[in-house]
Formats: C-alpha cells, sequence, structure tokens
C-alpha cells in the first residue's frame, strides 16, 4: 500500500499497531511508521482498545477489521470524532453499539444491501462557505451537503464569526443528515477555537485561517497538533502563506494565532503538496488588493478535481 510522496509522510504506527494486537502482520518503513506498507493475510482477533490520539482514520481501521473477527472488539477514543463509519455500518446491520465512549463492534456478522446516497462533502463545501462569507454581498445556496454533527462545526465557527449561515430542506438519508446551506456575507470577527471543536473542524481549519485574515480583532487555534501530520505540516504551510500574503501571524506548537482586519495584500504562496492549503489560498485570493500567484496547485485534484471550475461559476 502506497500512495502520493505526502501520504508517505503520514504516521501509520498508530494504525499498525492496534491492527497488529488483533493479529495482523503489516511492515513499513522507518519503523513501520510509514508507507509503503506489506500487509499478509492473517486471521484476526477481537481487541478492547483505548486510542492515544483521537483519529478517525485509526477509529475506522479498527472497527472494519473488527467486522472479520469471532467476537466483539471495544474501541475508545479521547475525544470523539467523525462518525461516518459507526453510522454507514450500523445502516449496513452490522452490530455496532456506541456508549460512555466506546465504540464495540460485534465480528462475524453478515451485512446487508443498501443502496447509498453520497451527499456533498461539508469538508469540500467550506471553502465555498468561506468564500461567501469574506465577499461583501455574496448569497451561495450550497445543496445536499453532509451536516453530520461529528463534521458540521465549521457552520458554527462561521456564525460565531459572523457570516450569515442558514440550514434548509434537513433530513436524514442513509444514517446521515443532510440539508442545503445558504451563506451570505457578514462582518467577521476573530474567535478562539480548542478543546473538543478541534477533531470535527480539523479540515476545515486552513479555510478558517482565510477567514481569520478578513475577521476584525484575533483569531487564535489550540489543541491543533494533528494538523503537523497531514498532507503537509499544516501549521507550518498556514503560518508561511499568511505571511507572504501579508497578514499577521505568530505560529504556535498546536496552532496558531492571527490578528485579522488587515484583509490580504498579494503575493506569491506555496500549496505545500497540500489539496486544503492550496484551495484554502485560492479562497484567500479572492479578496486580495493585488494578485495572488498559487505554486503546486496540481495537488487540489486529489480532493476535488472541480474546484477550480467551481470557483469560476460563483463570479
Amino acid at each position: 500500500l502506497t500512495g502520493y510522496p505526502s501520504i508517505r509522510r503520514r504516521p501509520m504506527k498508530r494504525v499498525i499497531e492496534p491492527l497488529r494486537l488483533m493479529g495482523a502482520e503489516i511492515k513499513g518503513r522507518n519503523g513501520d511508521n510509514n508507507p509503503p506498507l506489506a500487509v499478509s493475510g492473517r486471521p484476526l482477533r477481537p481487541v478492547s482498545y483505548e486510542m492515544s490520539v483521537s483519529s478517525a482514520q485509526v477509529k475506522s481501521a479498527i472497527m472494519l477489521a473488527a467486522l472479520f473477527t469471532e467476537g466483539e472488539t471495544r474501541i475508545k477514543e479521547p475525544v470523539q470524532t467523525r462518525s461516518h463509519t459507526e453510522r454507514m455500518l450500523g445502516y449496513f446491520d452490522a452490530g455496532v453499539r456506541c456508549a460512555d465512549g466506546w465504540i464495540t463492534v460485534s465480528g462475524n456478522r453478515p451485512l446487508q444491501v443498501r443502496d447509498i446516497f453520497v451527499p456533498g462533502d461539508i469538508s469540500s463545501a467550506a471553502f465555498f462557505m468561506v468564500a461567501a462569507a469574506v465577499t461583501e454581498g455574496s448569497d451561495i445556496l450550497i445543496k445536499n451537503t453532509g451536516l453530520n454533527p461529528t463534521r458540521s462545526g465549521i457552520i458554527k465557527v462561521l456564525k460565531e464569526m459572523g457570516a450569515g449561515i442558514t440550514v434548509l430542506n434537513e433530513r436524514l438519508v442513509n444514517n446521515e443528515e443532510i440539508g442545503d446551506i445558504r451563506v451570505t456575507s457578514g462582518k467577521l470577527k476573530g474567535i478562539s477555537l480548542g478543546g473538543a471543536i478541534i477533531p470535527n473542524i480539523i479540515d476545515e481549519i486552513p479555510v478558517i485561517a482565510t477567514a481569520a485574515m478578513y475577521a476584525e480583532g484575533r483569531t487564535e487555534i489550540r489543541d491543533a497538533g494533528e494538523l503537523r501530520v497531514k498532507e503537509s505540516d499544516r501549521i507550518r504551510s498556514i503560518v508561511t502563506n499568511v505571511a507572504r500574503l501579508g497578514g499577521s501571524i505568530k505560529e504556535l506548537p498546536d496552532g496558531f494565532v492571527i490578528e485579522g482586519g488587515g484583509g490580504v495584500k498579494g503575493g506569491t504562496v506555496d500549496s505545500f503538496g497540500d489539496h486544503r492549503i492550496a484551495m484554502a489560498a485560492a479562497v484567500a485570493a479572492l479578496g486580495a488588493e493585488d494578485e495572488v500567484t498559487i505554486n503546486g496547485t496540481e495537488c487540489i485534484g486529489t480532493s476535488f478535481p472541480g474546484f477550480r471550475e467551481m470557483m469560476a461559476r460563483l463570479n
């Protein structure tokens, strides 16, 4: 198993260790910490595992492996992460229970065939939500978007910052909340974010930093050290690009502080091979005083191939 260079830098030991406890045989580079990974098929056994880091990817890997064991696997995460796997397995009639911070999965249970509607990804929608929030006179409607409460923190954040956001046509489809999001521009203000909301908005923090540049006052992000092991060190990437665009930003070990209100001056920034950093820079450029050049935008295709064309439609 391998991937793009950015994926080959991602830490895998936190996935490998619980799977090895279940009987899996997995080997990787750099002390089993990085891809490529070699996986050999083995019978798996159930485990009771308390995660040391809140990661939906780690949790989901254990849950999916647990489906092929005899018995019950129990997983506890320090802070609840996105719940898509639990909901989808429940929709397939897998034996999944969630109580008191523990997720229990019953193995060796036949799954039921179901039709699936895939809603719009709110992490992708977030770029357009911020684009509307920071551009005076904007009014956009983003339809059929996933509103899972463990993923929709960006709505709360932008409302708190002062954007006009209304959720319409809410409904439940294959165990997931779905709706339409209307966003209008507003006079934004800085806020402080940390603690339990961070796993909910971890993928949106690059574009929240863009909103913070246009907001009056200080925006502070804490408890987001997980950003350092994404496709890039996103804390360092955000700090570098905000500074290059004329913003005032201070790097923290687990986040950053932006003194907003100055807007975006213009300049040349880098994607650092990270799709979310590239798209956040594109949104920042919308209201820039001068031209913004973003190097390395081909990485956007890893998650949002039509981003450029969709952004152009907003003008």
